[in-house]
């Protein structure tokens, strides 16, 4: 039995979706339906809607009369993601320190002592890649008891904030910092001191981006501009 569209296309969108984040399709390039049906195999009516799912968490960019492109994060865009990022993740984790059950709490600790662990036999690096960052983040905000806010966050940022990791593995120790912080972090949510763990959220994300912003800055990612 074939698969209806609408499941053709969330499969192709999510395909799309990781080639995107992981560069294997580049920011910037122009979106031509005829090139990526072929490529995902997939005929034109379920790849539009997987395109408008793209639109929507801001991965592709339709601008009128030129059509669909990838989106570019050059500096400005990651300094405004990241000023979003810092706005919306703070005030998660004051909410986290209020809402969180003790189960939770407990989860939490165990995910940071398996990011302990992920470090050691896979490097610091790999770390933030595929574990550190994104499971912390991703596990505090789900589960900081306003829906609207984790959602926001999730469809609008999150896989932006996935494109930016590639650069901070550039920067020495950047695991073994985010562990000391992200240890901080949950020690404060346990206590139940909501300002000072929405402090050392923002300290935190503010530290990420003063990383990325040095790396950028010698990338100069504002090459991609002129695509």
């Amino acid at each position: 039995m074939s698969k209806k569209p609408s499941t053709l296309s969330n499969d192709v969108f999510k395909q799309i979706r990781d080639d995107i984040v992981e560069g294997v399709i580049q920011q910037g390039q122009k979106i031509v339906e005829v090139n990526l049906a072929k490529q995902y195999n997939i005929s034109r009516g379920p790849l539009r809607e997987a395109l408008h799912q793209l639109e929507y968490i801001n991965l592709v960019i339709r601008t009128p009369h030129s059509g669909s492109r990838v989106t570019i994060l050059d500096y400005t865009k990651i300094r405004e993601l990241y000023e979003m990022r810092e706005a919306t993740e703070s005030f998660a984790t004051r909410l986290a320190a209020i809402n969180m059950t003790r189960a939770d709490i407990d989860e939490m600790y165990r995910l940071i002592d398996h990011h302990k662990d992920y470090i050691k036999t896979s490097g610091d690096h790999l770390y933030i890649q595929q574990e550190g960052n994104e499971g912390f983040h991703r596990f505090i905000y789900s589960r900081c008891g306003n829906e609207w806010l984790s959602n926001h966050i999730e469809v609008r940022l999150y896989y932006l904030i996935r494109m930016c990791k590639k650069y901070i593995l550039k920067t020495p120790a950047r695991a073994e910092i985010a562990i000391v912080e992200h240890t901080a972090i949950a020690d404060a949510i346990s206590n139940r001191d909501p300002d000072f763990a929405e402090m050392l959220m923002r300290r935190h994300i503010q530290g990420t981006w003063k990383a990325l912003k040095i790396i950028s800055a010698e990338e100069s990612l504002k090459k991609y501009e002129n695509i």
